[in-house]
């Protein structure tokens, strides 16, 4: 492409205004676009110049070379300075009823003649007519520049039948210099970004969208202007260019061309199909005319939004009024006159397709993108690739990225959600089992004062009491005083023991115990009533650890006898054994009224009891706590007390290292 390259490219991204939408890659015909980091950049040795990356960018965070200043330049030149005009510049600038208000606009901008590409599309035409009526090879029309460059690029094999002619914006470069010389500067005139890298023999290319710039720049409004003609030479029928059919609705005359052997058609995906068709010789035609776009009326250089059909329409009353009002014989008279100009040109094989990987890296791209079979390649276009297998090639040829593939990422996403949960569940427990340690903590030194305190005269009044008891009647209602007094001194004697061993750091005696033992052994140190069941379950086949057999049996038969007790009906009371290499899991379930969801918290606090008055200290959980802790485990509990959502009951689980 004429003075563009990567350095200076044709087409670009304002990358803070790329949104990884992949829409550009999508509508490439292609895949000029590299996903880099979730950017898409245009590469400009792939790129065809089409546009349509800046057409259907939303963000329009594509753009184009801007000619502007370029075009400022010229003007400020001494050289004569000449504009050719696209003719469906009647589709851009549908607020000018009167197409000599827009030449005058033009001419204020600083131009010195203002010429119709038109005439060069009618010259052009004579071309076309006279190789088509001299050969009978197959012929592809070579006006659009983006198709030219497709074929050159991308089916080199078509190359030769490429029509070596110029279009209508060379051939009126070559006109207007035939008719002042080589010193002047010519400015195309656009609806079309691939007319800026087509040939260097036109000194600049401005779309319409940039026309409208200047325009306002300079303001210069249709109100404001005087009304000119077009300069000569005047065009014909050339007119018709811009839409479906133009070119061959000119060069028909005269041309026993049938329509059996004629092929129209535009758009980027008819273009691409109608050239396949051609190359694997499923189609014949002498003569094909391939757009691009969708007609020169939806180039990317004109404003966005515009409608087709009655841009179309537009062109058409232009065209049929400015064939009804030609003056023929100097029309006749000018296509004379510059018959002897050169209007040929050559096409050049410049492959650039990229290597196509073998099968095995394909399939290996895609196991790694998550598709491993073809029921995983969902071909939903999300990437902005048709297939998945399209988008592993992609992947290979370093145009695209793993990351693109949407549904797999959503998937990934999702994953890693639920990871996130997971880790925040264990996060929050282990922040609750800290606090709880630490106020644990706490009231252990508080419970360790108390003990200390009260120890001391607990021992005087039993010491006494009993001196006493020796000194009266055993019949004697002083006696049964004594005694209920000395039994109560030796029950608060019990309850500060209690409250020393929560509080102390006590030493595991660690014996190697068979656990599946041990746990049915505790059952029998606990009074099981006639109405409640048990059960025990082992689910683990090397049953050796190491524990403090006396402390963990005090741990067991303390949750067992809270187990009862929370079973007042009957129920059942069920042992379950699991674990792994490294830890050994006791749970025990009982199917009882349950814990109330605002106690959960507090159960292993010292004193803490649901249990009646005088039948339970509140000291019994808090034990097991500091013994399991001891041993390094954990105990969690899950219980509930709604039955319209499941079986009551609670559910105390110990986890114990299995050597500590």
């Amino acid at each position: 492409m004429a003075k563009f390259t990567n350095n200076n490219p044709l087409v670009f991204t304002r990358k803070n205004r790329c949104k990884m939408c992949y829409t550009c890659v999508r509508e490439c015909p292609v895949k000029a676009i590299s996903i880099i980091n979730g950017q898409a950049n245009v590469i400009t040795d792939r790129c065809i110049a089409c546009g349509n990356c800046v057409r259907n960018c939303t963000q329009e965070a594509k753009i184009y070379y801007n000619s502007i200043e370029e075009t400022v330049n010229i003007l400020k030149s001494d050289k004569r300075k000449i504009a050719i005009v696209a003719p469906s510049f009647v589709a851009e600038f549908i607020e000018i009823e009167n197409y000599k208000q827009f030449v005058g606009m033009i001419k204020v901008l600083g131009f010195d003649d203002v010429v119709e590409v038109s005439f060069g599309a009618d010259m052009i035409a004579n071309e076309y007519r006279n190789l088509l009526t001299k050969s009978d090879l197959q012929i592809i029309s070579s006006d659009c520049p983006a198709v030219a460059f497709y074929i050159m690029h991308y089916m080199p094999e078509l190359v030769s039948k490429l029509a070596p002619i110029v279009s209508p914006m060379v051939a009126t470069g070559r006109i207007m210099r035939k008719k002042y010389g080589e010193n002047v500067n010519i400015v195309f005139i656009s609806p079309c970004i691939a007319k800026k890298a087509e040939s260097l023999e036109i000194n600049a290319v401005l779309t319409f969208t940039e026309l409208r710039q200047l325009f306002t720049s300079f303001k210069i409004s249709k109100e404001t202007v005087k009304e000119c003609d077009w300069d000569e030479p005047k065009a014909g029928s050339g007119a018709f260019l811009p839409i479906s059919r133009g070119l061959m609705q000119n060069i028909s005359k005269n041309v026993n061309v049938g329509d059996n052997d004629i092929i129209v058609t535009d758009g980027y995906i008819n273009f691409r199909e109608a050239l396949m068709e051609l190359s694997s010789g499923h189609i014949k035609s002498q003569y094909t005319e391939l757009l691009c776009c969708e007609g020169c009326i939806m180039g990317p250089g004109m404003s966005k939004n515009g409608r087709k059909f009655q841009r179309r329409n537009l062109v058409k009353s232009y065209a049929n009024e400015k064939v009804k009002n030609l003056n023929l014989e100097k029309w006749k008279k000018n296509i004379e006159k510059y018959s002897n100009i050169d209007f040929s040109t050559h096409f050049e094989n410049m492959d650039r397709r990229a290597s196509v990987p073998e099968r095995k890296e394909i399939d290996l791209i895609l196991i790694n993108m998550g598709k491993s079979s073809a029921e995983d390649y969902l071909n939903c276009g999300a990437c902005g690739y048709a297939t998945c297998e399209e988008h592993a090639i992609a992947i290979f040829q370093g145009l695209a990225e793993i990351d693109m593939c949407l549904p797999e990422t959503i998937k990934k996403l999702h994953s890693t959600i639920e990871e996130l949960h997971t880790t925040n569940g264990k996060l929050a427990n282990t922040q609750q089992q800290l606090n709880k340690s630490e106020k644990l903590a706490h009231m252990g030194q508080l419970s360790a004062g108390i003990a200390h305190e009260l120890n001391n005269p607990l021992g005087v009044i039993t010491m006494y009491s009993n001196l006493l008891k020796e000194e009266i009647p055993t019949d004697s209602q002083l006696f049964k005083d004594l005694e209920l007094i000395a039994e109560q001194a030796n029950r608060c004697k019990v309850i500060v023991g209690g409250l020393l061993n929560f509080a102390r750091k006590n030493q595991v005696k660690l014996t190697e115990t068979d656990i599946n033992e041990f746990v049915k052994h505790s059952l029998s140190s606990v009074i099981i009533p006639n109405n409640i069941s048990t059960s025990f379950c082992s689910e683990i086949k090397d049953t050796l650890m190491m524990i403090d057999a006396e402390q963990m049996m005090q741990v067991l038969t303390n949750v067992e006898k809270n187990a009862i007790e929370a079973m007042p009906d009957g129920g059942e009371l069920k042992l379950v054994v699991k674990g792994n290499g490294k830890e050994i899991e006791i749970n025990i379930s009982d199917t009882g009224t349950g814990v109330e969801k605002e106690n959960m918290d507090k159960l292993f606090t010292p004193f803490f009891t649901t249990k009646e008055i005088g039948k339970g200290t509140g000291l019994g959980l808090p034990i097991v706590y500091g013994i399991v802790k001891m041993h390094k485990g954990k105990i969690d509990v899950i219980s509930n007390v709604n039955k319209s959502q499941g079986p009551t009951g609670t559910t105390f689980k110990i986890t114990l290292p299995k050597n500590i």
